[in-house]
């Protein structure tokens, strides 16, 4: 069996060590010798004594030169052994570790005296960072396409707060120029009193949150420290959130609190204020029954205004049962217009009402729709002056069944045509509170069509009238 290179190594020191000492002994006591055959001819005995103690001294030193290169060579073996074997062979074992897949055919191969050098132990560890570096390489490119593709926006900074990673999404939502690149000018372009020393060292700032309105958008940015490998204090990361929908919700919230509350003011405080004026006075019987129609007109308008909002909150949170069958749309619409007859002679309307033969019929929930069909032809009334004209279209196209209503009546703005469907939104307030209505029909009609996989679309001019299109599916739409 071969040796591996560290005894090599040791063996081949100790043989150059050894082959030295003997060299130097032989030559030693070769001089020695010649010495002594030199003194044995010599006459004089005094100076054969004096020779001879000397050589006798030569021969003591000789064996304690040797003696000490000896040892000497030792101690070098030793310290060569640990400066340079024990490393490599350190090395070799590291390698083994590192490459821990074949570490069972690594031992069998250096018993087997195949690799035991150097080269094979770079070898092996260099294929195991080439696979290490892959696979950091690796994860960054996936870190980097997460962030790319955000939609939230992603900052990070160094300690001297220059960029060191930024997002496309951050540069859109905080609109930034290539000059702004640093911590302080980006904070300072949109107010926020800020650094990065308030961040991480005091604990009121960790994780700090800042809401700014930038141009149209609402966004709100979140500052986080981060450490490097050593625990201590490497940056902070930015995170830039666009809000600006909750905005709207929260201020659409707040909206719809206000307007309920008017909406139940008005008819309370009206109430109150009549049946008040009853019980403190006698009054004729035409007033009294002059003060109980108001009364009584009011309570129907809060408990219309109530039920609607049942409705909505109903159809908000999928509570509404729907009965989905096969209905006859022309069919519905002329019911409908049946239902409405009084109000129709009562404003001496026109109603031209055509219906398409080939109109398959619909799949929807028939109660919701005939809700939706009174409240788009009631409002066509309402608006529209006496002796006005509405046309009434039923047909087909596509996969859809529509209804058109048109009207000749007041209209509406075309800046109100985009928050028509917002809930309580009115063109004109006190002309809606005249005829009665709660500013939550089209709201209502939205929800229930939008239910049924339908829509509505209103066009419209001032003066001049509406057109209201709704379309219902003829087919299940998954």
């Amino acid at each position: 069996m071969k040796k591996n290179f560290a005894v090599k190594m040791v063996i081949i020191f100790f043989i150059i060590g050894i082959l030295l000492i003997i060299g130097l002994s032989v030559a030693g006591i070769y001089a020695v010798n010649e010495l002594e055959t030199i003194v044995s001819g010599q006459e004089n005995i005094a100076m054969q004594e004096t020779i001879q103690e000397q050589l006798s001294q030569g021969k003591k030193i000789i064996i304690i030169v040797l003696a000490t290169y000896t040892i000497i060579s030792i101690i070098i073996g030793i310290i060569v052994a640990k400066s340079l074997v024990f490393p490599v062979k350190k090395l070799i074992q590291s390698a083994e570790k590192m490459t821990s897949g074949e570490k069972s055919k690594t031992t069998e191969t250096r018993k087997n005296g195949e690799v035991g050098d150097i080269e094979s132990a770079i070898d092996l560890m260099t294929n195991e960072l080439r696979e290490k570096l892959n696979d950091v390489n690796r994860q960054k490119k996936q870190i980097e396409t997460i962030l790319l593709h955000m939609t939230d926006g992603i900052i990070a900074f160094d300690m001297d707060g220059k960029i060191i990673h930024i997002n496309p999404a951050a540069r859109d939502l905080l609109v930034l120029t290539d000059n702004e690149d640093t911590f302080d000018k980006i904070f300072d372009k949109l107010d926020i009193d800020i650094n990065i020393e308030k961040i991480i060292y005091l604990e009121n700032w960790t994780s700090s949150e800042q809401r700014k309105h930038v141009g149209e958008k609402y966004i709100n940015i979140l500052f986080a420290p981060f450490q490097d490998e050593n625990d201590r204090p490497a940056g902070v990361v930015a995170l830039i959130q666009d809000i600006t929908e909750h905005v709207k919700l929260d201020n659409m919230r707040k909206e719809f609190v206000a307007d309920v509350s008017h909406e139940l003011k008005t008819p309370i405080t009206s109430i109150m204020g009549y049946a008040d004026t009853l019980l403190e006075g006698e009054y004729d019987e035409d007033t009294r029954t002059k003060f109980l129609n108001v009364i009584s007109s009011e309570a129907k308008r809060m408990a219309r205004l109530v039920t609607d909002l049942l409705t909505l909150s109903r159809y908000d949170n999928k509570k509404v049962t729907s009965e989905i069958t096969s209905f006859d749309l022309g069919e519905l619409v002329k019911k409908c217009l049946e239902k409405l007859k009084f109000e129709i002679e009562k404003k001496e309307h026109q109603i031209e009402c055509f219906v398409t033969a080939s109109v398959p019929p619909v799949i929807a929930d028939k109660y919701g729709i005939e809700r939706v069909i009174l409240n788009i032809l009631s409002n066509a009334i309402k608006y529209t002056s006496n002796h006005g004209v509405i046309k009434v279209y039923v047909g087909f196209v596509y996969n859809d069944a529509y209804i058109k209503v048109i009207d000749n009546g007041i209209g509406i703005p075309e800046e109100d045509l985009e928050r028509i469907f917002d809930r309580f939104y009115r063109v004109d307030k006190a002309r809606s509170r005249e005829f009665g209505g709660t500013g939550l029909g089209l709201s209502i009609a939205k929800e229930i069509l939008d239910q049924n996989k339908g829509s509505i679309s209103i066009k419209s001019e001032v003066g001049k009238g509406t057109e209201v299109v709704i379309r219902i599916p003829t087919k299940n739409k998954k």
